[in-house]
C-alpha cells in the first residue's frame, strides 16, 4: 500500500532531481532532451519553480524517493497564469508500479489551491502508458503536433493533453 508524502523540493535535492530526468532519456519516451543533463544546467529551472506558486515536490513512499512533480508556466504571459504543464518523473524502481496515478491524482487535487484552472501534459504520441495514464485521470487530447521533434533521426509527433480543474 502507497504512503505518499510530498515535499517543496530543496536545492540540495536536484543531483536527485537531474538523476531521475536523466534515467528517462535513453528511453526515447519521455523527454526531448537527447543526452544528460547537468546538475549546473538545471539550476534556472528549479529557480523557476516557487513553492507558492510553481511548486516541485519530491515524493517519497515511506522514507524511498519516488520521484518528483513540478507545475512550470505555460506561455509565460499574465493571462496564461492559471495554466500549467506538469510534469512527472518516477525512479527507474518506481515505474509501472501505480505511483503515477496518484501523483497525478495529486496533482489535480492540490491545482485549485495554487490558482491552477488548467493542466496540461505535454506527451509523445509513442509514449502510450503516459497517454493512458492522463486519459485515464480525464485528460483530452488539446493539441497534436506532427512529427515536431527528431530523436535518432525518427521524427516524433508530441501531444498536448489538458484537463479543466
Amino acid at each position: 500500500m502507497m504512503h505518499l508524502q510530498y515535499r517543496d523540493a530543496v536545492p540540495e535535492d536536484l543531483p536527485q532531481i537531474v538523476g531521475i530526468y536523466n534515467s528517462t532519456i535513453a528511453g526515447r519516451m519521455v523527454t526531448a532532451d537527447t543526452s544528460p543533463v547537468t546538475v549546473e544546467s538545471r539550476q534556472a529551472w528549479f529557480r523557476a519553480h516557487d513553492p507558492e506558486r510553481r511548486p516541485l515536490w519530491m515524493v517519497y513512499d515511506g522514507a524511498v524517493l519516488v520521484g518528483w512533480i513540478s507545475f512550470s508556466s505555460f506561455y509565460g504571459r499574465p493571462a496564461y497564469d492559471g495554466t500549467v504543464e506538469v510534469s512527472i518523473y518516477l525512479a527507474e524502481s518506481a515505474r509501472g508500479k501505480g505511483y503515477g496515478k496518484a501523483v497525478l491524482q495529486h496533482a489535480i487535487d492540490v491545482a485549485p489551491q495554487y490558482a491552477i484552472h488548467t493542466l496540461l501534459g505535454f506527451i509523445f504520441a509513442h509514449n502510450v502508458p503516459s497517454l493512458k495514464l492522463f486519459a485515464a485521470k480525464g485528460f483530452t487530447e488539446w493539441a497534436h503536433l506532427p512529427d515536431v521533434a527528431v530523436l535518432d533521426g525518427q521524427a516524433r509527433t508530441l501531444k498536448i493533453l489538458g484537463l479543466k480543474v
